[in-house]
């Protein structure tokens, strides 16, 4: 791994393979409204899309829940199945007009989930597959054969999972090579840095989902402000700085559907923070 100024590594390998730089974009803002249907403007949110790789993003995650389809499809048009991007996309999840997320994890529906996210991204193989959410009413394990069963059949060239435990990690690791795991984790909420650690412990890559949700949480705020302050930064980049920081396994996905908000995350990936900056932003007391 190559590492910038601050001693951090500032890329990784996605199943050993796939590198990527460690900082990416999350594409789910792009569509309508509460993540539903199109967005105003689909011309605009394809620039983000297509400006995120101008500047050297090569790590574009999206999901088929995403509008539903929409976000797919606007990344398929906007990047045609680029060979120096990896491209992230995930099922698992049912959305309805009231914006539910709705866990689905049967292997029959994520079966029919990856043919309509090969379609809607344009591609033959997806670099990275990830089961988005686990369901309560199907067994774990079968949700991860299907996935299993895609790599199999050169649909997907990797497996992820988000939003699950330790043991469920360890569980699907016993079924397929695990090569990512998306959890919500940020300077203001580590609930899940068991599983951060497990992942480093794999050499798993650690996708953290809601990476700037502390920038309007009051005691993270006020000492991502304060940092910012001597760093001449924004809280965002001090926010996403931190994760960078943090472990050498995370690879943030700030999403917008704003080329300057875009330009101003991307730029957090050379900020480098102090000792100083790094024991405030480690002292603040995570909340659920």
């Amino acid at each position: 791994m190559a590492s910038d100024a601050s001693g951090r590594s500032d890329t990784f390998d996605i199943g050993g393979e796939l590198t990527v730089t460690r900082l990416g974009f999350g594409a789910m803002r792009v569509t309508g409204e509460s993540i539903i249907g199109r967005p105003d403007d689909e011309a605009a949110a394809k620039r983000v899309l297509e400006r995120a790789v101008d500047l050297g993003v090569d790590l574009v995650d999206t999901a088929d829940s995403y509008g539903p389809g929409v976000s797919e499809r606007l990344v398929g048009e906007a990047l045609s199945d680029p060979d120096d991007v990896v491209v992230a996309s995930k099922a698992g999840l049912l959305r309805n007009r009231d914006g539910d997320w709705l866990p689905h994890g049967d292997p029959d529906f994520l079966r029919n989930q990856v043919l309509c996210s090969l379609d809607r991204l344009g591609t033959e193989t997806i670099d990275l597959y990830q089961f988005h959410r686990p369901d309560p009413d199907t067994d774990f394990a079968e949700s991860v054969h299907a996935f299993a069963e895609m790599k199999d059949a050169g649909q997907i060239a990797h497996v992820g999972l988000s939003n699950v435990t330790v043991e469920q990690l360890e569980t699907a690791a016993d079924i397929v090579d695990v090569a990512t795991v998306q959890n919500r984790y940020d300077v203001g909420n580590r609930d899940e840095e068991d599983v951060l650690r497990a992942c480093e412990d794999r050499d798993v890559g650690f996708i953290p989902w809601g990476p700037l949700y502390a920038v309007d949480e009051e005691e993270p705020a006020a000492v991502l402000e304060e940092v910012a302050a001597r760093r001449d930064a924004t809280p965002q980049q001090v926010a996403l700085a931190w994760l960078l920081d943090h472990s050498d396994v995370t690879l943030p996905i700030p999403g917008t559907s704003s080329v300057d908000h875009l330009e101003s995350n991307v730029a957090a990936a050379t900020l480098e923070l102090t000792d100083e900056d790094v024991s405030a932003l480690d002292a603040i007391d995570p909340r659920p």
